[in-house]
């Protein structure tokens, strides 16, 4: 007989509740190296031990995908190795500058597809970048704090994550180097994920949506980027 998740564990999720780090892989798109035509992003999710544990990948259209580039909104769906959908990710079409800052970014997801445990929302700032993670009533539980310059110069990234108070690092988001070949001529990021391992199993999914969130806006675009600085 299946064993039952645990309370107040969306199915699929069991595989999170012993772990306090993941890696995020992008799977390189040859088509997209060569001619630079944007494909719908595909990714491994793994345990400490490198073991995959879910696929994810991109649901868009093609026009929204080479007409609205890295700001695109987008649909990411994560499944367990036999296919399973656990997790939807939905960020909306939202502004991406300092510029407009009634319109910043945001990130939804549910688990399971359809049922909202958590968001992920930009908050303004005019140098570093800002998001509070949110449970499903929207309350804050963490902060995310980035570096003042983000910028592939062959070295990690990292996005801390504090306590509400900003006084404790808990955990990070750390962009890591792919190499000089990897970041010129495509877009596929390894990133990592570390956050405490008592965390809310739903929290720990919301950690994972907002590593997408920061790819696609600090990461996305092909090739070494111009450093950004703050939301710009």
């Amino acid at each position: 007989m299946p064993v039952p998740p645990p309370l107040n564990c969306p199915p699929g999720l069991e595989h999170l509740i012993l772990i306090d780090q993941l890696l995020v892989q992008q799977q390189v798109e040859i088509l997209e190296a060569i001619t630079g035509f944007e494909t719908n992003n595909r990714y491994e999710i793994k345990d400490r031990l490198k073991q995959t544990i879910y696929f994810a990948v991109e649901d868009n259209d093609c026009c929204t995908r080479n007409f609205c580039g890295y700001n695109r909104p987008f649909t990411i769906k994560i499944l367990t190795l036999s296919g399973q959908e656990i997790i939807i990710l939905k960020r909306p079409l939202r502004c991406n500058s300092c510029f407009f800052p009634c319109c910043l970014q945001k990130i939804e997801v549910q688990a399971p597809p359809g049922v909202p445990i958590g968001y992920v929302s930009q908050n303004w700032h005019p140098c570093f970048p800002k998001f509070s993670v949110q449970n499903e009533n929207r309350k804050e539980v963490l902060k995310i704090i980035g570096p003042i310059m983000v910028c592939n110069c062959s070295t990690n990234i990292d996005f801390e994550v504090k306590s509400l108070d900003k006084r404790t690092v808990v955990g990070k988001i750390s962009k890591q180097w792919a190499g000089f070949i990897r970041e010129l001529f495509t877009n596929s990021d390894n990133f990592g994920i570390q956050f405490p391992l008592d965390l809310d199993v739903k929290m720990k999914a919301v950690m994972l949506g907002a590593c997408f969130l920061i790819d696609f806006m600090f990461f996305e675009n092909t090739g070494l980027q111009r450093p950004k600085i703050g939301i710009w």
